[in-house]
């Protein structure tokens, strides 16, 4: 891995902070842009087309712009809906058709919360004309001033819930005339006096508007108390059951999130929408947190609960330690083993593989690339000559003493720890092997085995270079703050921020000086678990991150990393002799990117 060399300070760091997802933080009310639309139709069914859009575009109150056109239908208007809506067909006849009107409506509708009075008739409309011209549907939010009506309004206050009888309570300044822009304009009104009737009931964000339109069970939004003295930093949290004494609680589920309260608050609301999570909720006897110092922090203290806890309704849990590796066996002729253990012996490990099946497929492909012995028996015990061999997949050191054994194993141990160039070419030729014999799905399986090959010593490169390093600094920024690292033999021993365009190097040496000891393990494999190592891995190769201090050597070998298209580039050569070979140069000195620089 390539660092550049040049110098910078902390201070003088810039990266784009992170935006934080809708389901961590929620969105205040102000902060919406609500796209408020209304369609005239040529009718109800489903071959009834567009003939009218009109919208409003709104944000804080204030209107932010307007969209309206005419469509022309490939059917003429009903004689009944031209009375009802004022719109006939010379009209319509000059208007653009739905496919040149939906690229301009698209931008104009783009990253809004759609609003409609019975947005199920709006909504689908759109969703129909977006199917019918190629067009991908995003799934926004969707707001329906019909259903917030009607759980906000009694029968008392209105006759019927009609964008009419609405328009008359609420006084809006336009009244609805069955035309696109007018009714728009109508309910921009009705959204507007529905938010403010619902203000007193603790609705200040999106998820809590639409929480309104939604039935949601009392036993479980009475517990919405639960997360009233959480932290609103990032952090984790856990739902606990508890149990007779002395016994203790048991956690049901762990999470993460950049707001504890807000994320713990939308569990008790309709936008929490999956079965088991309701469940969990409904048995979980009350939650608890820990506000974390940054984001990785939170993610790894995660990783870490969940691997003490295997709490059940996390999916994770299942996966948490899941790891397989492949070593040479310590023999006179060693031979590949799926261990689950990387540091059984001095051997070094390859991998991890995430089950025994993976696990044992790239060791089958190994041997037989490189002609290892497969059986686990003394070398002996094929007299009679050796099966493998006979089907050249195998050296057979048991039959053929003048075979250089130590040659081959020295050979493969290279392509599993440092140069995969050797590997490739072999794999490569046997696909081609068996393209050029017809046996397709034969070629298809063992490309399959052949990526997941690859990925291995990739992945190995990965891990073991960052757990060779007995301590990295690095530093990100992220809004008002730099979030400090430090990273001992591939494992967050500690955690810091601090203000941007503050001096961070006394953080910097609290957070060092107060890190944990974290001893190297053997065979090099990172002092964690491989979930948090990699995680940790991937926040190093987000962009922004900025080295501050490194101990030790962290780097790849120049050749253990090839991906999936270089070995199509040595297959496809296989096929064309004449195929580019200054690809093929390149693709054998590519290395990963960095985004690291010293500081």
């Amino acid at each position: 891995m390539t660092l550049s060399s040049h110098q910078s300070t902390v201070s003088d760091m810039s990266a784009a902070p992170l935006q934080p997802s809708f389901d961590d933080v929620g969105t205040a009310l102000s902060d919406v842009t609500f796209c408020v639309v209304d369609l005239e139709t040529t009718g109800t069914g489903k071959d009834a087309e567009i003939t009218e859009i009109g919208a409003v575009k709104v944000r804080g109150g204030c209107v932010d712009g307007e969209f309206h056109t005419l469509v022309c239908p490939t059917e003429p208007i009903p004689a009944s809906v031209q009375v009802l809506t004022g719109i006939t067909n010379a009209m319509v006849r000059p208007a653009p058709p739905l496919r040149a009107v939906l690229p301009s409506w698209s931008e104009f509708s783009r990253s809004t919360v759609l609003v409609a009075h019975n947005a199920r008739f709006d909504v689908g409309f759109l969703q129909r004309a977006y199917a019918q011209h190629g067009y991908p549907w995003q799934n926004p939010f969707v707001v329906d001033t019909l259903a917030l009506a009607r759980s906000v309004l009694s029968r008392g206050e209105v006759r019927n819930y009609k964008l009419s009888t609405l328009s008359q309570l609420f006084r809006t300044t336009t009244t609805p005339s069955h035309r696109a822009l007018d009714d728009a304009r109508a309910t921009v009104d009705v959204l507007h006096g529905l938010i403010e009737r619902v203000g007193n009931l603790d609705v200040t964000t999106l998820e809590d508007l639409m929480d309104i339109t939604h039935r949601v069970p009392e036993s479980r939004r009475r517990r919405r108390v639960w997360a009233k003295n959480l932290p609103e930093g990032p952090g984790v949290y856990w739902f606990c059951l508890d149990k007779p004494a002395p016994a203790q609680p048991e956690v049901l589920y762990v999470g993460k999130s950049v707001n504890i309260r807000r994320r713990v608050s939308q569990y008790f609301t309709a936008s929490e929408t999956r079965r088991r999570m309701d469940e969990m909720v409904r048995i979980a006897t009350g939650v608890k947190a820990r506000e974390c110092s940054t984001q990785l922090e939170a993610g790894v203290r995660e990783l870490r609960l969940i691997d003490a806890h295997q709490p059940r309704y996390n999916r994770r849990s299942r996966r948490q330690g899941s790891v397989w590796w492949v070593a040479l066996t310590p023999e006179a002729h060693p031979r590949p083993s799926v261990v689950r253990r990387a540091d059984r012996d001095s051997q070094p490990p390859w991998g991890p593989f995430t089950s025994r099946r993976a696990a044992t497929r790239a060791a089958i492909v190994m041997a037989e690339a490189f002609g290892l012995r497969q059986c686990s028996g003394p070398v002996s015990q094929h007299p009679d000559g050796c099966p493998l061999a006979e089907m050249g997949h195998c050296s057979a050191p048991c039959v053929n003493p003048h075979v250089d054994y130590s040659a081959i194993v020295d050979r493969a141990r290279l392509a599993m720890t440092t140069d995969v160039r050797d590997l490739t070419d072999r794999l490569a030729h046997r696909i081609a092997h068996l393209s050029a014999a017809e046996r397709f799905e034969d070629a298809a399986e063992f490309t399959d085995d052949a990526k997941e090959v690859l990925r291995a010593t990739r992945r190995r490169s990965r891990l073991i270079s960052l757990a060779s390093c007995p301590q990295i600094v690095a530093a990100r920024r992220n809004g008002a703050f730099w979030e400090i690292h430090v990273i001992r033999h591939g494992r967050l021993a500690g955690a810091g921020r601090c203000r941007v365009n503050t001096d961070p190097m006394p953080v910097i040496d609290a957070v060092c000086a107060t890190a944990e000891s974290v001893c190297r393990p053997p065979s090099g494999i990172p002092a964690c678990t491989i979930e948090e190592a990699e995680l940790v891995a991937s926040w190093f190769e987000e962009p922004g991150v900025r080295l501050v201090d490194i101990v030790g050597e962290w780097s790849w070998p120049a050749h253990s990393w090839m991906d999936t298209h270089d070995l199509a580039a040595r297959v496809a050569a296989l096929h064309h002799p004449g195929h580019d070979e200054s690809s093929k140069a390149d693709s054998q000195n590519c290395q990963p990117s960095s985004h690291l620089a010293p500081i």
